[in-house]
């Protein structure tokens, strides 16, 4: 039996930053686009990543939606999410199986009418979102918004769930940091501003601590 694997950057439990209510989010290794000024350089490469299997990554889902308080949904990052389209439908399918009302949201640094002109598994993927934050990061364009860092970027609402969120006030969601035991810092967010992470990285370097960037990619 073929396990289908999906190669992965990094994952968190819980997000409240990275689209509607508390999510799960993954971050795929891998974008074939370049986008200057790009907060997670770090999942550009094809090379690299964790292969996880996805039956595993469907426990892990399942798990975190069944707990008091869990999580709604997955926000899909990268990295580039539909260069491993065929791998997250299977995932989608698998966790939806069990979970049927689990939400999914995904960014992609490629506008939707070029995703709807892609191969069948990018519109497969397409098929079963929720929400879609598309374009590329345009850093002369840079704004404080929900979920997206240049004003390009569009929040599409790909089923009636969260149609809602169109009408909302379209300010940032702001960043969540985190503290590892090691002592490291984490964190996940769009950046209100251009040049956060250089920023940041330089201010907590400067007091002995390590970032760890748990940002999804500005496509």
């Amino acid at each position: 039996m073929t396990t289908t694997l999906l190669s992965v950057a990094r994952t968190l439990d819980n997000c409240t930053v990275l689209g509607p209510g508390t999510r799960a989010v993954i971050w795929v290794q891998g974008c074939p686009l370049r986008c200057r000024g790009c907060v997670a350089a770090e999942t550009l490469p094809f090379e690299g990543g964790t292969p996880r299997p996805v039956a595993e990554l469907t426990e892990w889902l399942v798990g975190l939606s069944q707990v008091a308080g869990g999580v709604e949904g997955v926000t899909l990052s990268g990295g580039e999410p539909f260069s491993q389209a065929a791998a997250l439908v299977e995932l989608i399918d698998t966790v939806r199986a069990r979970r049927p009302d689990f939400s999914v949201m995904a960014y992609s640094g490629f506008r939707y009418e070029a995703l709807c002109r892609g191969d069948a598994g990018r519109r497969a993927l397409l098929d079963r979102l929720d929400l879609l934050i598309d374009g590329p990061y345009v850093a002369s364009k840079h704004g404080s918004l929900r979920w997206r860092g240049s004003a390009n970027q569009r929040v599409l609402a790909l089923s009636d769930r969260y149609a809602h969120v169109l009408t909302e006030s379209d300010t940032s969601a702001g960043i969540e940091l985190s503290l590892a035991t090691d002592g490291s810092f984490a964190w996940a967010g769009v950046p209100p501003t251009s040049g956060f992470r250089e920023g940041f990285e330089a201010h907590l370097a400067a007091r002995g601590f390590v970032l760890h960037a748990e940002a999804r990619r500005e496509p």
